[in-house]
């Protein structure tokens, strides 16, 4: 194992207990008797969940980091990526999004273009119950928030199947996702919905939702896969908007 001589990542807002937990996730995940095949990176992954729990991040991150080339094109890649963002992505500027294709109403811009504004990212897949849980408290938080200046932008992707699993092309999926979309995400409104892998990959979405929650000036600072409630959202905006407010003129 490499060591690295000095601490070289930003603590940003990292939550260790977070990162920790997800970490004791992705044990769980590679401990299943079906996980023949995978046993190295259940390894790896072991390894760093005990790096962490010594204090010893940057080591972790650079085991995972390693580890992440050899798993390419798979669902391990992701989960592996999601434990890296826990442990590195607050406190670093948003990755870009992938606009060239989206499903909804409007056309999905560049995150550079809501620079000002907190972003919401809210990563859903088309089968996903949670996801379609999810979406009366963003409601209820685009009612609350957007007109103090939050903006909502709901990435997905294709999965290679429609309903009961049936194999489909890219093409039928997306027809498929815009159907979804239209019948189980109406409470989003007109919000900015690109459709690529590449966005959920570079999240590590092997979790959804996954919820990621970008300041004004292009941070991220909250990075949670899975759901969460509307008082804990809040909490995270608030302070954000408050951020944004300009300062009042001396007298």
């Amino acid at each position: 194992m490499r060591e690295l001589a000095n601490s070289s990542i930003d603590a940003g807002s990292f939550s260790p207990a977070l990162a920790a937990g997800a970490l004791d996730s992705c044990l769980a995940y590679f401990d299943r008797p079906d996980s023949n095949g995978q046993s190295d990176a259940g390894l790896k992954c072991r390894l760093a969940a005990a790096l962490l729990h010594q204090n010893r991040r940057d080591e972790a991150v650079l085991l995972l980091r390693d580890e992440l080339n050899k798993w390419q094109g798979t669902s391990i890649r992701d989960r592996i990526q999601k434990n890296i963002n826990l442990l590195t992505l607050e406190g670093k500027p948003v990755p870009e999004l992938d606009v060239s294709h989206g499903v909804g109403k409007r056309k999905p811009l560049p995150l550079s273009a809501h620079r000002g504004h907190p972003v919401l990212l809210f990563l859903w897949a088309h089968w996903c119950p949670d996801c379609k849980a999810e979406v009366k408290i963003i409601n209820k938080l685009m009612a609350a928030y957007g007109p103090r200046g939050l903006v909502v932008v709901a990435p997905t992707q294709h999965y290679g199947y429609v309903a009961g699993g049936q194999d489909a092309s890219p093409a039928v999926e997306t027809r498929y996702i815009e159907r979804v979309f239209a019948k189980e995400y109406a409470g989003l409104g007109s919000v900015e919905a690109p459709l690529s892998e590449a966005n959920l990959s570079k999240f590590g979405v092997s979790t959804t939702p996954t919820m990621v929650l970008v300041d004004g000036q292009g941070i991220v600072r909250t990075y949670n896969p899975g759901a969460m409630s509307y008082e804990a959202l809040a909490a995270k905006i608030e302070p954000l908007l408050a951020a944004n407010k300009p300062a009042m003129p001396k007298r």
